[in-house]
């Protein structure tokens, strides 16, 4: 009896330990059971230098990462085709809300899924793309901010004709795996003939190709247009090296070429865009459908300036593109 009871005692002793040592993983469980997870899908070699803007945001609305809030990290470093395996990557982990920032991850993800909802930050035209029905009311599982206006498709351009008054043909790169660029370059032809501008679209689909592409802007026109994509961005440094040295202004929709030595920009102020992206995923969170949450477009814009590049391709800024500029970098 005295033997059984001692076994009986041992096992008890065993149970309570092994309890003791179980409990704080299946507590750990529980809470990564209850923690949202947002999946993000970039295209670029990094998150971009916005990001630190939606994070905020959602500390802002009361989320804590690591605690009620996960997020997973998915870049295809500039390769496209990477894009639509790393989109069903985050849907196979089951993530609450994928964010994908610009058109062609956004467009990877709405491939990847129909119900997991989606939030695109700057997806071109949302509408003219086939990820919403309407900006008001999108219908289906993609929400976010739209960053085209067909109206203002231009003024970069005027800008650009401020800047050079002779200024006759402008290259054009463009990635053709992204799909807000074809329907945007149909959007400013318009605007360019009235400037007396030719277009001269140059494709770079991968990183390989900005070389090429810029070293034929070089030969054939005299400034280089740098439209809107992640890999472009994440290849900013190379970009805005390659064209000065080409002797080529450059004009892009955001500030990081501008910053990385490219010449001017005129865009969107996309640290906004991504700040709005969270109150989306929180509005997504809480309950709502993406369908049901319009798509906002950009009413806040910058226009950014480099001297040094100006400087060094030898050109003066006229004082009325000066008093436009948001930045100037001296």
């Amino acid at each position: 009896m005295l033997m059984r009871g001692a076994r009986s005692m041992t096992s008890l002793l065993l149970l309570l330990a092994l309890g003791v040592l179980v409990a704080p993983a299946a507590t750990e469980a529980q809470r990564a059971g209850q923690a949202h997870r947002i999946g993000v899908l970039v295209g670029g070699l990094d998150a971009g230098p916005w990001f630190p803007h939606f994070r905020a945001g959602l500390r802002e609305l009361g989320y804590a990462e690591g605690k009620d809030l996960l997020i997973e990290y998915r870049f295809s470093e500039g390769k496209a085709d990477r894009l639509p395996q790393l989109a069903a990557d985050l849907v196979r982990l089951k993530v609450d809300v994928i964010v994908a920032v610009f058109a062609t991850p956004a467009g990877a993800a709405h491939q990847a899924t129909r119900s997991v909802p989606i939030v695109g930050i700057g997806v071109g035209d949302p509408v003219g793309i086939g990820l919403a029905a309407s900006l008001a009311r999108p219908g289906g599982n993609v929400t976010g901010t739209a960053s085209h206006l067909p109206e203002l498709g231009g003024k970069p351009l005027e800008l650009l004709k401020e800047m050079i008054p002779d200024l006759k043909r402008v290259a054009v790169l463009w990635n053709p795996s992204n799909p807000a660029h074809a329907p945007f370059l149909k959007d400013v032809e318009p605007a360019a003939r009235s400037l007396a501008i030719q277009l001269q679209p140059l494709p770079a689909l991968n990183p390989e190709d900005l070389e090429g592409a810029l070293r034929s802007a070089a030969r054939d026109a005299a400034a280089v247009w740098v439209l809107g994509d992640a890999m472009f961005v994440g290849h900013r440094a190379r970009i805005a090296a390659l064209a000065t040295a080409a002797g080529l202004p450059t004009l892009s929709p955001g500030p990081p070429i501008v910053e990385a030595g490219g010449l001017i920009s005129h865009g969107p102020h996309l640290p906004t865009m991504f700040h709005r992206a969270a109150t989306y995923v929180d509005k997504i969170l809480k309950g709502a459908r993406p369908g049901d949450l319009p798509i906002e477009q950009p009413t806040k814009f910058d226009i950014v300036i480099n001297l040094k590049t100006a400087k060094a391709l030898g050109l003066a800024i006229p004082q009325s593109v000066l008093l436009q500029a948001t930045h100037i970098i001296q």
